[in-house]
Protein backbone atom coordinates (compact mmCIF):
# COMPACT_ATOMS: atom_id res chain seq x y z
CA UNK A 1 0.00 0.00 0.00
CA UNK A 2 2.95 2.27 0.70
CA UNK A 3 4.70 2.01 -2.43
CA UNK A 4 1.47 2.11 -4.20
CA UNK A 5 1.25 5.82 -2.65
CA UNK A 6 4.51 6.48 -3.27
CA UNK A 7 4.90 5.52 -6.97
CA UNK A 8 1.41 7.94 -7.67
CA UNK A 9 3.31 10.80 -5.73
CA UNK A 10 6.26 10.28 -7.78
CA UNK A 11 4.18 9.79 -11.00
CA UNK A 12 2.07 13.20 -9.96
CA UNK A 13 5.33 14.82 -9.36
CA UNK A 14 6.78 13.89 -12.58
CA UNK A 15 3.69 14.80 -14.26
CA UNK A 16 3.99 18.83 -13.24
CA UNK A 17 8.01 18.88 -13.93
CA UNK A 18 6.25 17.84 -17.70
CA UNK A 19 3.83 20.28 -17.44
CA UNK A 20 6.23 23.16 -16.44
CA UNK A 21 8.69 22.91 -18.80
CA UNK A 22 6.35 22.54 -21.76
CA UNK A 23 4.76 25.72 -20.90
CA UNK A 24 8.53 27.59 -19.86
CA UNK A 25 9.55 26.65 -23.59
CA UNK A 26 6.07 27.72 -25.02
CA UNK A 27 6.25 31.38 -23.53
CA UNK A 28 10.07 31.82 -24.40
CA UNK A 29 9.25 30.89 -28.27
CA UNK A 30 6.45 33.57 -27.61
CA UNK A 31 8.76 36.01 -25.76
CA UNK A 32 11.56 35.97 -28.51
CA UNK A 33 9.02 36.24 -31.75
CA UNK A 34 7.70 39.09 -29.82
CA UNK A 35 9.97 41.96 -30.25
CA UNK A 36 8.37 44.48 -27.95
CA UNK A 37 8.14 42.61 -25.28
CA UNK A 38 12.35 41.66 -25.64
CA UNK A 39 12.76 45.36 -25.94
CA UNK A 40 10.73 46.19 -22.76
CA UNK A 41 12.62 44.05 -20.72
CA UNK A 42 15.79 45.23 -20.69
CA UNK A 43 18.58 43.23 -18.46
CA UNK A 44 18.15 45.99 -15.79
CA UNK A 45 14.61 44.99 -15.77
CA UNK A 46 15.51 40.95 -15.87
CA UNK A 47 18.27 42.14 -13.13
CA UNK A 48 15.78 44.89 -10.71
CA UNK A 49 12.85 41.33 -11.43
CA UNK A 50 15.04 38.48 -9.78
CA UNK A 51 16.60 40.93 -7.12
CA UNK A 52 15.52 40.17 -3.80
CA UNK A 53 15.53 43.81 -2.60
CA UNK A 54 12.29 44.61 -5.08
CA UNK A 55 8.99 43.12 -4.72
CA UNK A 56 6.80 42.29 -8.31
CA UNK A 57 4.58 45.29 -7.33
CA UNK A 58 7.21 47.64 -7.35
CA UNK A 59 9.27 46.48 -10.44
CA UNK A 60 5.30 46.75 -11.86
CA UNK A 61 5.54 50.43 -11.23
CA UNK A 62 8.69 50.86 -12.55
CA UNK A 63 7.79 48.90 -15.92
CA UNK A 64 4.51 51.16 -16.14
CA UNK A 65 7.27 54.38 -15.13
CA UNK A 66 9.43 52.93 -18.68
CA UNK A 67 6.15 52.26 -20.85
CA UNK A 68 5.21 55.95 -20.03
CA UNK A 69 8.52 57.43 -20.69
CA UNK A 70 8.33 55.60 -23.93
CA UNK A 71 5.50 57.08 -25.08
CA UNK A 72 6.49 60.62 -23.95
CA UNK A 73 9.43 60.07 -25.69
CA UNK A 74 7.74 58.70 -29.29
CA UNK A 75 5.77 61.89 -28.87
CA UNK A 76 8.50 64.53 -28.37
CA UNK A 77 10.92 63.36 -30.98
CA UNK A 78 10.28 65.86 -33.14
CA UNK A 79 10.64 68.64 -31.24
CA UNK A 80 13.82 67.66 -29.74
CA UNK A 81 15.43 67.46 -33.36
CA UNK A 82 14.08 70.87 -33.52
CA UNK A 83 16.36 71.63 -31.06
CA UNK A 84 19.26 69.44 -31.20
CA UNK A 85 21.33 71.99 -33.70
CA UNK A 86 21.04 74.51 -31.21
CA UNK A 87 22.76 72.41 -28.14
CA UNK A 88 25.90 73.08 -26.81
CA UNK A 89 29.31 71.96 -28.36
CA UNK A 90 32.73 72.63 -26.13
CA UNK A 91 36.11 72.00 -27.45
CA UNK A 92 38.97 71.74 -25.54
CA UNK A 93 39.51 75.36 -25.72
CA UNK A 94 36.38 77.30 -27.12
CA UNK A 95 32.58 76.93 -27.04
CA UNK A 96 30.91 76.52 -30.52
CA UNK A 97 27.38 77.14 -31.60
CA UNK A 98 26.06 77.97 -28.31
CA UNK A 99 22.56 78.85 -28.35
CA UNK A 100 20.25 78.74 -25.11
CA UNK A 101 17.71 75.92 -25.38
CA UNK A 102 14.39 75.42 -24.31
CA UNK A 103 13.65 72.98 -21.21
CA UNK A 104 10.83 72.66 -18.97
CA UNK A 105 10.42 71.18 -15.61
CA UNK A 106 8.65 67.92 -16.86
CA UNK A 107 11.26 67.23 -19.24
CA UNK A 108 13.85 67.58 -16.53
CA UNK A 109 11.72 65.20 -14.36
CA UNK A 110 11.23 63.03 -17.38
CA UNK A 111 15.36 62.74 -17.92
CA UNK A 112 15.73 62.05 -13.82
CA UNK A 113 14.00 59.44 -14.35
CA UNK A 114 14.69 57.65 -17.34
CA UNK A 115 18.60 58.36 -15.86
CA UNK A 116 17.35 55.83 -12.57
CA UNK A 117 15.46 53.10 -14.53
CA UNK A 118 18.63 52.71 -16.94
CA UNK A 119 20.87 52.80 -14.07
CA UNK A 120 22.82 55.92 -15.44
CA UNK A 121 25.38 57.41 -12.96
CA UNK A 122 24.46 61.48 -12.66
CA UNK A 123 27.07 63.23 -14.98
CA UNK A 124 27.24 66.02 -13.18
CA UNK A 125 29.02 68.22 -15.80
CA UNK A 126 26.09 68.06 -18.24
CA UNK A 127 23.49 70.51 -17.78
CA UNK A 128 22.88 74.32 -17.68
CA UNK A 129 22.91 77.13 -15.63
CA UNK A 130 19.56 78.79 -14.72
CA UNK A 131 18.97 82.03 -12.66
CA UNK A 132 18.59 81.74 -8.75
CA UNK A 133 17.49 84.51 -6.44
CA UNK A 134 19.49 82.83 -3.49
CA UNK A 135 22.42 83.09 -4.64
CA UNK A 136 25.57 83.75 -4.26
CA UNK A 137 26.42 81.97 -1.04
CA UNK A 138 28.16 84.62 0.76
CA UNK A 139 28.32 88.52 0.55
CA UNK A 140 31.16 89.87 -1.48
CA UNK A 141 31.60 92.49 0.69
CA UNK A 142 32.05 90.29 3.46
CA UNK A 143 34.18 87.02 3.99
CA UNK A 144 37.55 88.87 4.57
CA UNK A 145 38.88 86.83 6.62
CA UNK A 146 39.69 84.41 4.13
CA UNK A 147 38.71 86.07 0.51
CA UNK A 148 41.96 88.18 -0.99
CA UNK A 149 41.07 91.31 -1.65
CA UNK A 150 42.19 91.27 -5.47
CA UNK A 151 39.70 88.38 -6.34
CA UNK A 152 36.63 90.52 -4.33
CA UNK A 153 35.00 92.21 -7.04
CA UNK A 154 32.34 94.03 -5.01
CA UNK A 155 35.54 95.73 -3.41
CA UNK A 156 36.74 97.06 -7.03
CA UNK A 157 35.41 99.29 -9.75
CA UNK A 158 32.87 96.75 -11.21
CA UNK A 159 29.78 97.61 -11.24
CA UNK A 160 27.52 94.91 -12.37
CA UNK A 161 27.35 91.81 -10.42
CA UNK A 162 24.71 90.22 -12.14
CA UNK A 163 27.12 87.04 -12.76
CA UNK A 164 26.51 85.98 -8.97
CA UNK A 165 22.55 85.29 -9.63
CA UNK A 166 23.13 81.72 -11.28
CA UNK A 167 23.70 77.97 -10.18
CA UNK A 168 24.32 74.71 -12.24
CA UNK A 169 21.65 72.04 -12.58
CA UNK A 170 22.75 68.51 -13.70
CA UNK A 171 20.56 67.74 -16.13
CA UNK A 172 20.47 63.54 -14.97
CA UNK A 173 20.20 64.34 -11.33
CA UNK A 174 19.35 66.75 -8.86
CA UNK A 175 22.43 68.50 -6.99
CA UNK A 176 21.61 69.15 -2.76
CA UNK A 177 22.22 72.95 -1.71
CA UNK A 178 25.13 73.85 -0.03
CA UNK A 179 24.76 73.87 3.42
CA UNK A 180 27.77 75.01 5.19
CA UNK A 181 26.58 73.28 8.77
CA UNK A 182 25.47 70.14 6.79
CA UNK A 183 29.04 70.19 4.86
CA UNK A 184 31.08 70.23 8.55
CA UNK A 185 29.13 67.79 9.85
CA UNK A 186 29.77 65.40 6.75
CA UNK A 187 33.43 66.30 7.30
CA UNK A 188 33.34 65.75 10.80
CA UNK A 189 36.95 64.40 12.28
CA UNK A 190 38.36 64.69 8.52
CA UNK A 191 40.47 67.04 6.48
CA UNK A 192 39.84 68.19 3.14
CA UNK A 193 43.00 69.22 1.33
CA UNK A 194 42.91 71.37 -2.07
CA UNK A 195 46.82 70.86 -3.74
CA UNK A 196 47.16 72.73 -7.10
CA UNK A 197 48.07 76.16 -8.23
CA UNK A 198 46.15 79.92 -7.85
CA UNK A 199 43.03 78.46 -9.04
CA UNK A 200 42.88 75.67 -6.36
CA UNK A 201 43.39 78.68 -3.88
CA UNK A 202 40.60 80.19 -5.11
CA UNK A 203 38.49 76.83 -4.51
CA UNK A 204 40.20 77.02 -1.19
CA UNK A 205 38.85 80.62 -0.53
CA UNK A 206 35.80 79.64 -2.14
CA UNK A 207 34.92 77.23 0.33
CA UNK A 208 35.88 78.81 3.01
CA UNK A 209 33.37 81.70 2.84
CA UNK A 210 31.00 78.75 1.82
CA UNK A 211 30.90 77.71 4.74
CA UNK A 212 30.97 80.31 7.10
CA UNK A 213 28.53 82.23 4.93
CA UNK A 214 31.23 85.11 4.48
CA UNK A 215 30.47 85.60 8.75
CA UNK A 216 33.78 86.42 10.75
CA UNK A 217 34.46 83.15 12.87
CA UNK A 218 36.77 83.95 15.67
CA UNK A 219 36.82 80.35 16.78
CA UNK A 220 38.06 78.81 13.86
CA UNK A 221 41.67 78.14 14.44
CA UNK A 222 45.20 78.52 11.64
CA UNK A 223 46.70 75.29 12.16
CA UNK A 224 49.06 75.64 8.80
CA UNK A 225 51.90 75.19 11.29
CA UNK A 226 50.89 71.80 11.83
CA UNK A 227 51.61 71.08 8.16
CA UNK A 228 54.70 73.00 7.93
CA UNK A 229 52.54 76.20 6.32
CA UNK A 230 54.32 79.10 7.72
CA UNK A 231 55.77 81.65 6.07
CA UNK A 232 59.51 81.71 5.24
CA UNK A 233 61.57 84.50 6.18
CA UNK A 234 61.55 86.98 3.13
CA UNK A 235 59.05 85.18 1.23
CA UNK A 236 55.33 86.91 0.35
CA UNK A 237 53.51 84.29 1.63
CA UNK A 238 53.27 81.05 2.99
CA UNK A 239 53.25 77.70 0.70
CA UNK A 240 49.75 77.52 2.04
CA UNK A 241 46.69 78.09 4.43
CA UNK A 242 45.03 75.38 6.96
CA UNK A 243 41.76 76.07 9.22
CA UNK A 244 40.00 73.56 11.96
CA UNK A 245 36.65 74.50 12.82
CA UNK A 246 36.96 73.25 16.41
CA UNK A 247 33.27 72.38 17.18
CA UNK A 248 33.29 69.22 14.10
CA UNK A 249 37.06 69.12 13.96
CA UNK A 250 37.11 69.96 10.66
CA UNK A 251 39.91 71.21 8.91
CA UNK A 252 40.09 72.82 5.25
CA UNK A 253 43.63 73.33 3.62
CA UNK A 254 45.68 74.57 0.62
CA UNK A 255 49.04 73.66 -0.97
CA UNK A 256 50.27 75.50 -3.99
CA UNK A 257 51.70 73.05 -6.14
CA UNK A 258 51.42 74.71 -9.30
CA UNK A 259 52.53 71.41 -11.67
CA UNK A 260 51.64 68.89 -9.30
CA UNK A 261 55.64 67.38 -9.69
CA UNK A 262 57.95 66.63 -6.63
CA UNK A 263 60.31 69.78 -6.86
CA UNK A 264 63.87 69.68 -5.21
CA UNK A 265 66.64 71.90 -5.53
CA UNK A 266 69.99 70.52 -7.02
CA UNK A 267 71.99 72.37 -4.22
CA UNK A 268 70.51 73.15 -0.92
CA UNK A 269 73.10 75.19 -0.35
CA UNK A 270 72.65 77.77 -3.31
CA UNK A 271 69.74 80.02 -3.32
CA UNK A 272 69.79 80.36 -6.88
CA UNK A 273 70.21 77.03 -7.99
CA UNK A 274 67.78 74.95 -10.14
CA UNK A 275 65.38 72.67 -8.99
CA UNK A 276 64.69 69.13 -10.57
CA UNK A 277 61.43 68.74 -12.36
CA UNK A 278 60.08 65.27 -10.88
CA UNK A 279 57.82 64.81 -13.37
CA UNK A 280 57.10 61.09 -12.21
CA UNK A 281 56.92 62.27 -8.41
CA UNK A 282 53.92 63.66 -6.61
CA UNK A 283 54.44 66.83 -4.58
CA UNK A 284 56.65 66.17 -1.31
CA UNK A 285 53.97 67.37 0.62
CA UNK A 286 51.81 65.05 -0.89
CA UNK A 287 54.13 61.95 0.43
CA UNK A 288 54.45 63.42 3.80
CA UNK A 289 50.91 64.35 4.94
CA UNK A 290 48.09 62.02 2.67
CA UNK A 291 47.54 59.78 5.89
CA UNK A 292 45.77 62.62 7.11
CA UNK A 293 44.17 63.68 4.38
CA UNK A 294 40.53 62.51 4.20
CA UNK A 295 39.30 64.36 0.84
CA UNK A 296 42.04 65.32 -1.91
CA UNK A 297 41.32 67.67 -4.33
CA UNK A 298 44.08 68.11 -7.17
CA UNK A 299 44.60 70.76 -10.07
CA UNK A 300 46.86 72.00 -12.59
CA UNK A 301 47.18 73.49 -16.01
CA UNK A 302 48.09 76.74 -16.45
CA UNK A 303 51.72 76.77 -15.41
CA UNK A 304 52.56 74.21 -18.19
CA UNK A 305 54.63 76.63 -19.97
CA UNK A 306 58.14 77.09 -21.21
CA UNK A 307 58.21 80.72 -19.34
CA UNK A 308 57.53 79.34 -16.00
CA UNK A 309 58.71 76.47 -16.46
CA UNK A 310 62.30 78.64 -17.27
CA UNK A 311 61.43 81.56 -14.79
CA UNK A 312 61.27 78.81 -11.73
CA UNK A 313 64.51 77.46 -12.82
CA UNK A 314 62.86 73.77 -12.84
CA UNK A 315 64.68 70.90 -15.05
CA UNK A 316 62.97 68.09 -15.67
CA UNK A 317 63.72 64.64 -14.28
CA UNK A 318 62.61 61.55 -14.62
CA UNK A 319 63.75 58.45 -12.70
CA UNK A 320 66.19 60.89 -10.92
CA UNK A 321 67.79 62.23 -14.10
CA UNK A 322 67.71 64.65 -16.13
CA UNK A 323 65.07 64.08 -18.97
CA UNK A 324 66.85 63.73 -22.73
CA UNK A 325 63.67 62.71 -24.50
CA UNK A 326 63.19 65.53 -26.70
CA UNK A 327 59.63 64.40 -26.81
CA UNK A 328 58.83 64.59 -23.04
CA UNK A 329 60.41 67.72 -22.87
CA UNK A 330 57.93 69.15 -24.78
CA UNK A 331 55.66 70.67 -22.24
CA UNK A 332 52.66 69.11 -23.46
CA UNK A 333 53.77 65.47 -23.09
CA UNK A 334 55.68 67.06 -19.53
CA UNK A 335 52.11 67.66 -18.51
CA UNK A 336 50.38 64.69 -20.20
CA UNK A 337 52.98 62.36 -17.91
CA UNK A 338 52.48 64.27 -14.83
CA UNK A 339 48.88 63.90 -14.75
CA UNK A 340 48.81 60.32 -15.32
CA UNK A 341 51.76 59.58 -13.43
CA UNK A 342 50.03 61.40 -9.70
CA UNK A 343 46.94 59.75 -10.88
CA UNK A 344 48.27 56.44 -10.95
CA UNK A 345 50.15 57.29 -7.88
CA UNK A 346 46.91 57.98 -5.64
CA UNK A 347 44.71 55.83 -7.26
CA UNK A 348 47.67 52.95 -5.48
CA UNK A 349 47.44 55.11 -2.23
CA UNK A 350 43.76 54.65 -2.04
CA UNK A 351 43.85 50.60 -2.09
CA UNK A 352 45.29 51.11 1.88
CA UNK A 353 43.51 54.39 2.77
CA UNK A 354 39.60 53.07 2.41
CA UNK A 355 38.42 56.52 3.89
CA UNK A 356 40.10 58.65 1.28
CA UNK A 357 38.06 60.06 -1.19
CA UNK A 358 39.99 61.67 -4.46
CA UNK A 359 39.54 64.30 -6.85
CA UNK A 360 41.20 65.20 -9.89
CA UNK A 361 39.73 68.94 -11.07
CA UNK A 362 39.63 69.83 -14.70
CA UNK A 363 41.10 72.76 -16.31
CA UNK A 364 39.27 76.31 -15.17
CA UNK A 365 39.24 77.59 -18.73
CA UNK A 366 40.96 81.09 -19.58
CA UNK A 367 38.98 84.19 -22.04
CA UNK A 368 41.60 86.47 -23.15
CA UNK A 369 40.29 87.64 -26.20
CA UNK A 370 42.87 89.76 -29.05
CA UNK A 371 46.05 88.77 -26.72
CA UNK A 372 47.04 86.52 -24.07
CA UNK A 373 47.62 88.70 -20.36
CA UNK A 374 50.98 90.28 -21.40
CA UNK A 375 50.15 90.99 -24.91
CA UNK A 376 46.74 93.07 -24.45
CA UNK A 377 43.96 90.40 -23.85
CA UNK A 378 40.91 91.43 -22.79
CA UNK A 379 37.25 89.95 -21.36
CA UNK A 380 35.22 92.88 -21.35
CA UNK A 381 32.12 91.05 -21.13
CA UNK A 382 29.35 91.49 -18.45
CA UNK A 383 26.74 89.94 -19.80
CA UNK A 384 26.13 86.47 -18.12
CA UNK A 385 25.24 83.27 -20.50
CA UNK A 386 25.87 85.09 -23.82
CA UNK A 387 27.94 81.59 -25.64
CA UNK A 388 24.65 79.62 -23.82
CA UNK A 389 23.51 78.13 -20.81
CA UNK A 390 23.66 74.50 -21.81
CA UNK A 391 26.60 71.54 -21.77
CA UNK A 392 24.94 68.82 -23.70
CA UNK A 393 28.55 66.67 -23.91
CA UNK A 394 29.15 63.07 -22.33
CA UNK A 395 32.72 63.68 -22.32
CA UNK A 396 35.13 66.24 -20.60
CA UNK A 397 36.65 69.47 -22.72
CA UNK A 398 40.04 68.06 -20.74
CA UNK A 399 40.88 65.13 -22.10
CA UNK A 400 44.25 64.92 -20.40
CA UNK A 401 42.84 64.59 -17.06
CA UNK A 402 40.09 62.91 -17.94
CA UNK A 403 41.49 60.00 -19.18
CA UNK A 404 43.90 59.85 -16.82
CA UNK A 405 41.81 59.10 -13.58
CA UNK A 406 39.93 56.34 -16.54
CA UNK A 407 40.31 53.26 -14.48
CA UNK A 408 41.50 54.79 -11.42
CA UNK A 409 39.25 55.26 -7.94
CA UNK A 410 40.37 58.48 -8.38
CA UNK A 411 37.10 60.73 -9.16
CA UNK A 412 36.75 63.67 -12.08
CA UNK A 413 35.68 67.03 -11.02
CA UNK A 414 34.51 67.99 -14.44
CA UNK A 415 34.27 71.65 -14.28
CA UNK A 416 36.03 73.14 -18.23
CA UNK A 417 32.70 73.11 -20.01
CA UNK A 418 30.50 74.70 -17.42
CA UNK A 419 32.88 77.79 -16.67
CA UNK A 420 33.46 77.94 -20.12
CA UNK A 421 30.63 79.71 -20.77
CA UNK A 422 30.75 81.71 -17.97
CA UNK A 423 33.48 84.34 -19.01
CA UNK A 424 31.57 87.49 -17.86
CA UNK A 425 32.81 86.14 -14.59
CA UNK A 426 36.45 86.71 -14.48
CA UNK A 427 38.31 89.59 -12.41
CA UNK A 428 39.18 91.32 -15.81
CA UNK A 429 40.26 94.90 -15.39
CA UNK A 430 38.68 95.50 -12.01
CA UNK A 431 41.61 94.12 -10.33
CA UNK A 432 42.68 96.61 -7.57
CA UNK A 433 46.31 95.37 -8.29
CA UNK A 434 46.73 95.16 -12.06
CA UNK A 435 48.59 96.99 -13.92
CA UNK A 436 47.50 99.62 -17.30
CA UNK A 437 46.40 97.19 -19.61
CA UNK A 438 46.82 93.95 -18.04
CA UNK A 439 43.56 92.14 -17.70
CA UNK A 440 43.02 88.91 -15.97
CA UNK A 441 40.61 86.78 -17.49
CA UNK A 442 41.89 83.79 -15.91
CA UNK A 443 40.94 84.30 -12.72
CA UNK A 444 37.92 84.62 -10.86
CA UNK A 445 35.24 86.82 -9.15
CA UNK A 446 34.29 85.78 -5.91
CA UNK A 447 31.54 85.03 -4.98
CA UNK A 448 31.33 83.48 -8.58
CA UNK A 449 31.86 80.27 -10.41
CA UNK A 450 34.80 78.68 -8.12
CA UNK A 451 31.25 78.03 -5.83
CA UNK A 452 29.71 76.00 -8.61
CA UNK A 453 32.88 74.13 -8.35
CA UNK A 454 32.58 73.37 -4.66
CA UNK A 455 28.79 72.40 -4.80
CA UNK A 456 29.96 69.99 -7.28
CA UNK A 457 32.50 68.61 -5.02
CA UNK A 458 29.81 68.70 -2.00
CA UNK A 459 27.40 66.67 -3.75
CA UNK A 460 29.71 63.86 -4.70
CA UNK A 461 31.55 63.35 -1.44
Amino acid sequence: MKGGNVGRFWGGQFSFFLAAILFTTIFLWCWEKNPLLTSLLSAQDQFIMHSSEISMDEYAVSLRSKEQIMDEHSNSQIAEGRIVENRLAVSDSTVKNVTVTPSTKRRDDKKIMTSQLEGKACNFAKGRWIADSRRPLYSGFKCKQWLSEMWACRLTQRTDFSYEGYRWQPENCEMPDFSGSEFLRRMQDKTIAFIGDSLGRQQFQSLMCMVTGGEEKLEVENVGWKYGLVKPRGAVRPDGWAYRFPNTNTTILYYWSASLCGIEPLMITDPATESAMNLDQPPAFLRKYLDQFDVVVLNTGHHWNRGKVNANRWVMHVNGKPVVDRKLVEIGNAKNFTVYSIARWLDSQIASRPQLKAFFRTISPRHFLNGDWNTGGRCDNTVPLTKGNEVQQEESSDPVIGSAVKGTKVKLLDITAISEIRDEGHISHYSLKSSEGINDCLHWCLPGIPDTWNELLYAQL
